[in-house]
């Protein structure tokens, strides 16, 4: 009985320490899963994506989150990303050990060592993390004005906003028309004051220089607001009332004044030399101002005759002629604002419509800026010769653009001179001569044939149109080097991803069938255990049934040694079977380095052939020159 106990046993023994084989020793903790999904999701919102692969393992995910906040923050790290999944315990400490130096010149309140970022100490990394990450976060706020600055200074050391190009292309417009105003509107000298005349006074100096110009103003000072003139208007009434004679000294200072511009104006010269003004230059000086000397004489005799009855009129009546003068300088004054703001209004008119054109200018040098930068950023050594045809296509069509318009113009200032002729010819006699008719006929025949050509034109244009249009579509078809390196590094990731997806699959595939024979194993023992508690009360009633339940005892070790047998045989073949897969991979690099090297030695060989052959080329063609 003790030896059946001791043989069941080894039995139990045996069963439970191959399912221990099988069985992977993990550590089920729920606080360190909790943190690692928050470790995640704190890498995640600092934007490193990277954390959302599935099948990167977690020390992956937290190496790599760290030494990107840490790269982020703008310190440096010798740290590559790229390492091996299946990387030792010392690979994943030395790789550790480079993040755990930093941390410390970073000013990190946390601490933490290499072989709790290995161990995936999770209840530690999270603090690290958490810090790291709100690091990056201030250092990307406060660098940003500054990138954004920079990046705006460099775009517009080489680029132009669509405004600025539109002002810069309308402002040399802009410049040449205010510069071509300013030149029509300038002053232009027209007398030049002689050496032997002094002014003293600086009214006489701005009159003079006023006359130099060819401008006429009274020189006598009027009073300087309407109040000061009506005490003035009102003191002359009343000396008029008292005495007749002193209407008069208004007509007396205008006759000193025109005396004095006349001795003034006798001693300019002409700008075209400098010679006195001859007596011819002075009579057409006079004739010019004719109808004021006029219009002034016959002011000064109104005003004499005025002041002759003003002697025996009374006070009343000088106020009121007094008054009527000033109401008529008043509408001069007034028809001459009129005048003034029509031209205002003419001249603002003018401006407008500069402006526009202006406008529309930059708008059209704007648009052919972003053309052009477009077509040089498509450059590229594959089509730079469909490049320079398309340039030589869009040259040829504004050509033929140019000659269609030029011919429009033609056309349409040559149908309106015939049309006048006709109408001419028409309207003189009604059948006109034979040679005109003759003539007519034939400016109509040429003006069908020049249609007909103009027709013709417009089909090649629209022909080089379409050919235009067909090449823009091929080289957009075309994908340019940074779209084919994107897909590259896109397939590569596509690529890592399903291999990492496949890996995992094949673990699980593994961890299924080790836990299935696992559970055979436990069904045998638990049938097992279960028979022999039922036949163990029976058995121990008699000794032959004593005997009879050894002997079954033998049977089933007998049963258990040989299944152990088959297991290691089975081993035996699987690692047979593995060390056969390595040589056969073994091999398979070698033939791999192999073949890599003789491309390497073949693209050599085909270099050196072709310049071979290029020199042969070249001594043969100086041979036969």
């Amino acid at each position: 009985m003790s030896q059946a106990r001791s043989l069941f046993a080894n039995v139990k023994h045996s069963l439970q320490h191959s399912s221990d084989d099988a069985e992977v020793e993990t550590r089920e903790d729920q606080e360190q899963n909790k943190k690692l999904a928050d470790t995640i999701e704190l890498l995640l919102a600092a934007g490193y994506f990277r954390a959302r692969i599935k099948g990167l393992s977690p020390f992956d995910k937290i190496v790599g989150g760290m030494t990107w906040c840490i790269v982020t923050c703008n310190v440096d790290l010798d740290v590559d990303l790229l390492f091996q999944g299946n990387a030792t315990i010392g690979q994943k400490i030395a790789l550790t050990e480079k993040i755990v130096a930093v941390l410390p010149r970073m000013k990190c309140p946390h601490r933490i060592e290499p072989h709790q970022i290995q161990g995936l100490d999770f209840i530690n990394i999270y603090p690290v993390v958490q810090w790291l990450v709100r690091r990056a976060i201030e250092t990307r706020e406060e660098l940003g004005d500054t990138i954004r600055m920079f990046s705006e200074s460099q775009f517009n050391k080489f680029h132009m906003l669509p405004q600025d190009e539109e002002f810069h292309s309308k402002l040399e417009k802009a410049e040449f028309a205010v510069e071509t105003v300013q030149l029509v509107y300038k002053p232009q000298r027209k007398f030049k004051r002689p050496s032997n005349v002094d002014a003293d006074d600086e009214e006489t100096q701005v009159h003079l220089t006023l006359l130099e110009y060819g401008r006429r103003y009274g020189i006598g000072r009027q009073p300087t607001s309407d109040k000061q003139a009506e005490k003035a208007a009102k003191k002359k009434a009343l000396a008029a009332g008292l005495a007749g004679k002193a209407a008069g000294d208004d007509q007396d200072e205008q006759a000193a004044e025109e005396r004095r511009i006349a001795s003034l104006m006798s001693g300019m010269a002409a700008m075209e030399g400098d010679e006195r003004l001859s007596s011819r230059a002075v009579a057409s000086i006079v004739g010019q101002q004719s109808e004021q000397i006029q219009l002034m004489a016959s002011e000064y005799e109104s005003k004499k005759a005025e002041l002759d009855e003003a002697d025996v009129s009374t006070g009343s009546q000088a106020h009121s002629r007094m008054v009527s003068s000033l109401e008529k300088q008043i509408a001069n004054q007034e028809k001459r604002l009129a005048e003034v703001s029509v031209q205002h209004e003419k001249l603002q008119k003018s401006y407008k419509k500069a402006q526009r054109g202006l406008a529309e200018a930059r708008e059209y040098s704007g648009q052919i800026a972003k053309e052009m930068e477009k077509l040089n950023a498509m450059e590229t050594d594959e089509n730079r010769e469909v490049l320079q045809q398309l340039r030589n296509l869009v040259a040829m069509n504004e050509n033929l653009k140019r000659q269609e318009q030029q011919f429009k113009a033609h056309c349409k200032e040559e149908m309106n001179r015939l049309q006048g002729e006709l109408q001419r010819l028409q309207s003189g006699d009604e059948f006109g001569d034979p040679e005109e008719r003759e003539r007519l006929e034939m400016i109509s025949k040429q003006y069908e044939s020049d249609k007909a050509k103009m027709q013709k034109i417009r089909l090649l244009l629209a022909r080089r149109n379409r050919e235009i249009a067909l090449l823009q579509r091929k080289i957009d078809e075309v994908p340019s080097r940074t779209e084919l390196s994107q897909y590259q590094r896109r397939f590569i990731e596509l690529f890592n991803q399903m291999a990492a997806t496949l890996t995992e699959t094949k673990k699980f595939y593994t961890l299924y069938n080790t836990l299935d024979d696992k559970k055979l194993y436990l069904q045998k023992e638990v049938a097992l255990l279960n028979s022999i508690h039922d036949n163990f009360q029976t058995a121990m009633s008699s000794s032959s049934n004593k005997e009879q339940f050894l002997k079954q005892f033998e049977q089933i070790v007998e049963g258990v040694r040989s299944n152990k047998a088959k297991v290691e045989e089975r081993k035996v073949k699987e690692k047979a079977r593995r060390d056969e897969l390595q040589d056969s991979y073994t091999q398979l690099q070698q033939q791999q380095r192999q073949y890599y090297k003789m491309v390497r030695d073949f693209q050599e060989e085909c270099s050196k052939n072709e310049l071979l052959v290029a020199k042969l080329k070249a001594r043969h063609s100086s041979m036969q020159s």
